[in-house]
């Protein structure tokens, strides 16, 4: 589990190609990798990793399978590529983000930037399949960092999330461009109830169910924006 709370950027310093597997070997700043051992889990850009081999000099390796490569930006990744990194959340840590489990639900891209005095907007596209999940308020990790998302506009397939100062200084965010992919993990708890609404209401309308998405249409509304309404409270993002 991680709280979405990004502790360091890490450089990759070595890849290394294997039958079915690329292996990653990360540096870190000094002091991250204290008492790391064999085994834990470290979320690199959101995507949780295992560690396999913990080296000297604040580093360790991570083996990355196939479908991994091939479903987060961890593929496009070389030699001297920077990412947001943090440590499994230990029991009784303070959840200053929301809770996440370091599995990404699919690409984002980075749409737009904007920058206002001291803020730091980045507007991103969502894939449709994910975008019944996104609300006004509502949280996302992007890159594994947990952000609220302040503007959505779904029919567009968009949201859009501020950054402080600080927040870019903690996260390689202010590298980005435009047209950059983006790994975002779905709130579970959002995604829960969105899904469970979307059933129930599937179950009990049956072949009304038509005539209520229309009516819902017609007041720029859908069926998904009934469970924004009961999404389950979490400890506020940054």
């Amino acid at each position: 589990m991680f709280t979405g709370i990004v502790q360091a950027v890490a450089t990759v310093s070595q890849l290394i190609d294997r039958p079915g597997l690329r292996s990653f070997t990360l540096q870190f700043p000094p002091g991250f990798t204290q008492d790391l051992a064999i085994g834990a889990s470290v979320a690199s850009d959101g995507t949780c990793l295992t560690v396999t081999r913990v080296l000297p000099g604040d580093a360790a390796e991570f083996d990355v399978m196939q479908q991994s490569l091939a479903l987060t930006t961890l593929g496009t990744l070389a030699v001297g590529s920077r990412l947001n990194v943090e440590r499994a959340a230990k029991e009784g840590a303070e959840v200053g983000g929301h809770v996440l489990s370091g599995h990404v639900d699919c690409l984002g891209q980075l749409l737009q930037i904007r920058r206002p005095e001291n803020n730091h907007v980045l507007r991103i596209g969502v894939p449709e399949s994910h975008r019944r999940y996104v609300f006004a308020k509502g949280y996302v990790a992007v890159n594994g960092a947990s952000l609220t998302m302040a503007e959505v506009n779904r029919a567009e397939g968009w949201f859009e999330v501020w950054l402080i100062p600080e927040t870019l200084r903690m996260t390689t965010f202010g590298e980005k461009a435009e047209g950059a992919a983006l790994n975002l993990e779905i709130d579970r708890a959002t995604q829960v109830v969105v899904d469970t609404v979307r059933d129930a209401l599937d179950e009990r309308l049956g072949p009304l169910l038509p005539a209520l998405q229309a009516l819902l249409a017609q007041q720029g509304h859908s069926l998904d924006d009934l469970g924004a309404a009961v999404v389950l409270p979490r400890t506020p993002a940054r």
